[in-house]
């Protein structure tokens, strides 16, 4: 069993910036963030393997970025240029060889 525990959410104005941050209580593999606005499916927004290597979703690029502290087994997002589209329910996900696991959520809101 893998914990993760999420910060960082809030509201802000479009155009503006927030960081996510995830952490693990322990070692894990490819770790990314997903997120669910209401009436909609959750959807990938972006992952990072234990190596680096990084993917986006087409709506995020540019003005989101992953990265991961592998040492404090933690995923962060930064999230720039914000706009109310993006407006939803971001959950941190974790993957070891077995299992896939997912954090409680935290919510984002971006103002018009």
């Amino acid at each position: 069993q893998v914990q993760l525990v999420e910060s960082g959410g809030g509201l802000v104005q479009a155009g503006g910036s927030l960081r996510l941050s995830c952490t693990a209580d322990r070692t894990t593999r490819t770790m990314g963030w997903y997120r669910q606005a209401p009436g909609k499916q959750r959807e990938l927004v972006a992952t990072i393997t234990s190596g680096g290597s990084t993917n986006y979703a087409y709506s995020v690029k540019g003005r989101f970025t992953i990265t991961r502290d592998n040492a404090k087994n933690t995923v962060y997002l930064q999230m720039n240029s914000l706009k109310p589209e993006d407006t939803a329910v971001y959950y941190c996900n974790a993957n070891t060889v077995f299992n896939s696991y997912w954090g409680q959520g935290t919510q984002v809101t971006v103002s018009s």
